[in-house]
C-alpha cells in the first residue's frame, strides 16, 4: 500500500510540471536591407549564410491552486523591441487567451550583429536601417509567435535539471581598462575578467529523453564582423544548430528537429569573442582605440580565433556546443519547486535609489541616487574593437567638441541638468530630449525575475558588462534560498543599450557611453531586481509600472520598396546562367548562377532559397534534400545587375562537407519575381545533376 502511495506521488510531482520545445523560421528580408548592431549604414544583406530561428520553451507548473506559466524564447537577433513582444502577446491571446501575458513572456534576443534591422521602433535604433523595416517586424512576430504555439502544443511531463562547466579560450574583456577601475576587493574574488561558465537548463520527458536544452554563456556573437554582408546567427547561432543536429540526427535540416537547443545572452557587454585582441590593420601593432592608437586612418580591430570571420564563428561555435554537450552528459542537479515571474516596468529616468558598495555587498541607506534622461556619450561614436565607429571618436573621451555639440545641439540640446547627471560623460546625443520624429531611445523599459525552483532567472533590458551581470547575480543569490543558481537572461523584451558598473562609466569607453540612464543606471538595477527576487519569495505580484509608448503611429521608413523584377533578354527567372562542374571530392566548393528576382519579395519561411538535392531513384527521378540555406555548408548571395532593368542574379554554393554520401546531386533555387505591373509570383530552376565522389 505505501509502495502504491509512493508510486502514484511521484507519477502526480512528475504530472504537475509540463515543458513544450518549439523552433520556428524568423529570418527577414535578407537583401538590401541593413544590419543591426554595428550602426554601419553600408552593413547591407545581400544574402544568407544561416537562417535565422526563434526557439521557445513553455514551462507549465500545475502544483498549486492555479497554473502557473512561464514562456522563455531566445531569437536569432540583435536584441527585443517591445513592439516586437506587444504584437506577439497580443496574438497569443488571441489564440490562448490571458494565460500569457507580459508578466511571463521572456524574450530575449542572442546578440548577432548580422540580421536585418528596423524592429525596434525607437528612432536612434532603427536610424542607421534608413527607419523602421515592416518586413523585419512582421518576420521577427510571426516567426516568434509560432514557435511559442509549437511549443504550447508539445507540452508534456518533464523534469528539469541544471548544469555548467568552465569554457575557455572562447571570450576576452574588450574593454579590461574599463574592468580594472572596479574596486581590487570585488576583482580579487574572480579568476578572471570575464565570465567563464556555461550555465546549461535541460528539459527531460519522463522517459528521460531529451525535450530541449538552453545554454547560457557570455559572448559578443560578432565573430562575423562589420564587412559581412550575409545573413548570419553568428556563433551562438551555429552552436545552436550544431547541437541541434547531434541530437535530432545530422540528418534533420535546421529548424526541423523536434529536440531545441539555444545559446541566449547573458552578460555579455564587454566580452568579445575575438580572442586573439585588437591589432592595427596594417601594422599589426596591438591598440586599445584608446591611449594605443594606430596611424593615420588605420583601424583598430579584433579578430581571431581563425584564419577569418567564417573560420572564428565555427571554431567558438564549436567550442561552444562541445561544452554544452560535456555537460548535457553529465547528471545534473534537479530544479523542484514552484514555477513564478514577477515583472515590472520601470521608468528609469524617475528612479531614485540607495547606492550599492561593491567591496561590502551592501546599500548605503543614508545616501540616494537617481536615473537621467537617456543620453549617449562620445565614446559611443568610436564604437568597439569587435566594430570600430565611423568617424574619429576615440574610446575614454571625456570632454566635448564644440563642433559636434553644435551638431548634437541642433538635434536636442541637453540641459545642464542633464549634463551633471551624465557626468563625467561627454554628451553627444541628448536622446532623451529628442523629440523628433518621435522618441530616440526608451525611457520606460522591462525588468522581471523568473523562478524555476531554486533557478532564478534574470531577464533584463540591454548589455550587462561582467561586473554588472556579476553583482546582479550576487544580489540575487543573496536574497534568495539557498543553495540557489542565478543566470542572466540579456537583451530581453525592451532593448536600452549598455549597463556598465559605476566605476567603469567613470573611464567612459564604449560600454560606459551607451549606459543611457547615467552613471547609477546598474544601482536602479540592483535595486529593482532585488525588489522582485522578494516580491517572487512572497508571492506578490508587482505593480505592473507605466506602460511604455506606442510607437506604432508614428513610424517612418526611408527603405525604398522592390519596384520590380525583369529577367534579361531570352531568359526566364530560375534559369541557370553558370552551371556546376561534372564532378567534386569532399572539400570542393559547387557554385551555381540563376536568373533571380528580389529575396524580398518573399522571406520563404520554413522554406528556402537554395537546397542541395540528392538523386535517391532514377527510375521515379526522386530528389531528397540533404541541404538549405540554414546550414554551415551553403551560401546565397543575391546580386543587383540593374535597378532600372530591375534585373539580378543569385549565386549558389555549397562546400561539400567530408563524409557526404557518393552520389549524383543537384543544387535547386527558388524564389518569387514581382512583375512590372503588379502581383507577386513563384520560380524555380536546378542545375545539371553533378557526381561526388
Amino acid at each position: 500500500m505505501l509502495f502504491a502511495w509512493c508510486v502514484l506521488a511521484c507519477v502526480t510531482a512528475a504530472d504537475a510540471l509540463r515543458v513544450g520545445a518549439g523552433i520556428a523560421d524568423v529570418t527577414g528580408p535578407p537583401a538590401e536591407i541593413a544590419f543591426m548592431g554595428y550602426a554601419q549604414l553600408e552593413q547591407i544583406g545581400h544574402g544568407i549564410h544561416l537562417r535565422q530561428f526563434s526557439r521557445a520553451f513553455v514551462i507549465e507548473d500545475n502544483s498549486g491552486d492555479t497554473v502557473k506559466r512561464l514562456v522563455f524564447v531566445s531569437v536569432d537577433a540583435a536584441m527585443m523591441g517591445h513592439g516586437v513582444r506587444k504584437e506577439v502577446i497580443r496574438r497569443l491571446q488571441k489564440r490562448f487567451g490571458v494565460i500569457y501575458n507580459e508578466d511571463n513572456v521572456i524574450i530575449s534576443g542572442t546578440h548577432t550583429h548580422s540580421t536585418p534591422g528596423g524592429f525596434l521602433m525607437d528612432f536612434l535604433f532603427d536610424l542607421p536601417i534608413l527607419g523602421f523595416v515592416k518586413e523585419t517586424y512582421i518576420a521577427y512576430v510571426l516567426g516568434i509567435y509560432k514557435s511559442i504555439v509549437i511549443a504550447h502544443s508539445r507540452l508534456t511531463s518533464a523534469r528539469i535539471k541544471y548544469g555548467e562547466a568552465e569554457l575557455l579560450d572562447a571570450n576576452i574583456n574588450r574593454s579590461p581598462k574599463s574592468y580594472l577601475n572596479n574596486p581590487a576587493e570585488e576583482r580579487s574574488k574572480y579568476k578572471y575578467d570575464v565570465d567563464k561558465t556555461l550555465s546549461q537548463v535541460r528539459f527531460l520527458a519522463t522517459t528521460g529523453e531529451v525535450i530541449g536544452v538552453i545554454n547560457w554563456f557570455a559572448v559578443h556573437p560578432t565573430s562575423m564582423n562589420n564587412t559581412n554582408r550575409l545573413v548570419s546567427s553568428d556563433n551562438v547561432g551555429y552552436a545552436s544548430i550544431l547541437m541541434e543536429k547531434a541530437l535530432n540526427g545530422n540528418n534533420t535540416l535546421p529548424g526541423k528537429g523536434a529536440i531545441v537547443c539555444a545559446f541566449g545572452s547573458t552578460n555579455l557587454g564587454d566580452v568579445s569573442p575575438n580572442t586573439r585582441g585588437p591589432h592595427c590593420e596594417r601594422s599589426g601593432r596591438p591598440c586599445d582605440q584608446q591611449e594605443q592608437l594606430c596611424g593615420n586612418k588605420e583601424r583598430c580591430f579584433a579578430s581571431g580565433p581563425g584564419r577569418d570571420m567564417f573560420d572564428s564563428t565555427r571554431i567558438i561555435a564549436t567550442k561552444l556546443f562541445e561544452t554544452a554537450m560535456k555537460v548535457l552528459r553529465q547528471p545534473g542537479e534537479d530544479l523542484t519547486g514552484t514555477v513564478a515571474v514577477a515583472h515590472q516596468y520601470v521608468k528609469m529616468p524617475d528612479e531614485e535609489v540607495h547606492p550599492f558598495d561593491p567591496v561590502t555587498e551592501t546599500f548605503n541607506i543614508s545616501v540616494k541616487v537617481k536615473g537621467c534622461l537617456p543620453a549617449m556619450g562620445y565614446s559611443f561614436a568610436a564604437g568597439t574593437t569587435d566594430g570600430p565607429g565611423a568617424f574619429d571618436f576615440k574610446q575614454g573621451t571625456k570632454t566635448s567638441n564644440p563642433l559636434w555639440n553644435a551638431v548634437r545641439d541642433f538635434i536636442a540640446e541637453p540641459t545642464e541638468d542633464d549634463v551633471q547627471c551624465q557626468a563625467p560623460k561627454p554628451i553627444l546625443l541628448a536622446t532623451g530630449r529628442a523629440k523628433f520624429p518621435y522618441e530616440w531611445q526608451p525611457r520606460v523599459v522591462s525588468c522581471a525575475v523568473a523562478r524555476i525552483g531554486s533557478l532564478y532567472l534574470a531577464a533584463v533590458p540591454g548589455e550587462f558588462t561582467t561586473m554588472s551581470g556579476r553583482r546582479l547575480r550576487n544580489i540575487i543569490s543573496k536574497t534568495a534560498p539557498r543553495p540557489n543558481r542565478v543566470v542572466i537572461a540579456g537583451l530581453s523584451n525592451i532593448y536600452s543599450d549598455y549597463v556598465a558598473t559605476p566605476e567603469e562609466y567613470q573611464v567612459q569607453r564604449y560600454e560606459a557611453a551607451s549606459t543611457i540612464y547615467g552613471p547609477h543606471t546598474l544601482d536602479i538595477y540592483l535595486n529593482k531586481y532585488l525588489e522582485l527576487t522578494e516580491a517572487l519569495l512572497e508571492n506578490i505580484t508587482p505593480e505592473s509600472g507605466p506602460d511604455p509608448p506606442d510607437l506604432s503611429g508614428q513610424l517612418i521608413t526611408l527603405v525604398p520598396p522592390v519596384l520590380w523584377d525583369s529577367a534579361p533578354w531570352r531568359k526566364e527567372f530560375g534559369d541557370c546562367v553558370q552551371q556546376p562542374q561534372s564532378s567534386y571530392s569532399y572539400g570542393d566548393v559547387v557554385v551555381a548562377s540563376f536568373v533571380s528576382g528580389h529575396p524580398r519579395n518573399s522571406v520563404r519561411h520554413g522554406r528556402w532559397y537554395m537546397a542541395v538535392e540528392k538523386l535517391e531513384s532514377e527510375i521515379d527521378d526522386a530528389w531528397t534534400v540533404v541541404a538549405t540555406d540554414a546550414d554551415w555548408e551553403t551560401k546565397f548571395t543575391w546580386h543587383r545587375d540593374s535597378k532600372v532593368l530591375g534585373t539580378s542574379h543569385v549565386e549558389l554554393e555549397w562546400e561539400i562537407p567530408p563524409g557526404t554520401p557518393p552520389g549524383t546531386y543537384r543544387l535547386h533555387h527558388y524564389g518569387n519575381y514581382k512583375y512590372v505591373l503588379g502581383g507577386i509570383y513563384p520560380y524555380h530552376g536546378f542545375t545539371d545533376s553533378f557526381k561526388v565522389s
